[in-house]
């Protein structure tokens, strides 16, 4: 059965039957308009589309419900608006909700608690990686490069699949950038207007050097 229709008018329009008016919102019948009182839908509640949980609990909760549509002259269709609902049976879907927003809330606490400590294990273990593959590299700046490149979200070297994997290129790789950065004059060369390639190309010996040197057992 279809539901229960009510229009917002586009233009002004009068309630038939009590000539009130204009209308906010009114119910056809045989194509002459109805006030909400006059449909007996007056003592309903509008709740607006958006909140798809919100509005199916509403509907189930009330008796009585109808569909409020607006027409769209450029699309030329009628597009919904929201739901008349009962008062008490939006109460009740809104208490419901918020119960499961709580119940999100912790759940996010719980993801976010147990995201950071896969990041603190991973960054120890990155860390781990890059003193093996390079055991002269200072210990604090391996925690830095572990830290820095492993950053959840930020697309860096550390978070892709291969970093992950603690793949030894993609390990190497945030080892060269940290020292391309730090240890040479490449950001100035970039604010110079050096193009990337080229400064890359410029200060590739110095960066090697140091990553060679890094590569040493230590004494």
């Amino acid at each position: 059965m279809d539901p229960l229709m009510v229009v917002e008018p586009l233009k002004q329009r009068h309630c038939a039957e009590c000539r009130r008016g204009p209308l906010e919102r009114m119910v056809l019948e045989c194509e002459a308009p109805r006030c909400l009182d006059c449909a007996d839908l007056g003592h309903l509640v509008f709740l607006p589309r958006g909140n798809a949980a919100l509005t199916r609990r509403a509907r189930e909760a009330s008796s009585l419900w109808a569909v409020v549509v607006r027409h769209n002259k450029r699309r030329t269709r009628d597009e919904r608006q929201g739901l008349l609902v009962e008062e008490a049976a939006l109460a009740l879907a809104e208490a419901a909700c918020l119960a499961d927003a709580d119940v999100r809330a912790r759940r996010r606490e719980r993801d976010a608690a147990r995201r950071a400590a896969e990041d603190v294990r991973f960054t120890g273990t990155l860390t781990a990686e890059i003193l093996r593959l390079f055991p002269s590299c200072p210990l604090d700046r391996a925690l830095d490069i572990a830290a820095h490149t492993s950053v959840r979200g930020s697309g860096r070297v550390g978070r892709t699949a291969a970093g992950r994997a603690l793949d030894e290129g993609a390990v190497t790789a945030a080892v060269r950038a940290s020292v391309r950065h730090l240890d040479t004059p490449y950001d100035a060369l970039l604010m110079q207007g050096v193009p990337r390639h080229e400064a890359r190309a410029r200060l590739a010996p110095a960066i090697e050097a140091v990553l060679a040197a890094w590569r040493v057992e230590p004494a």
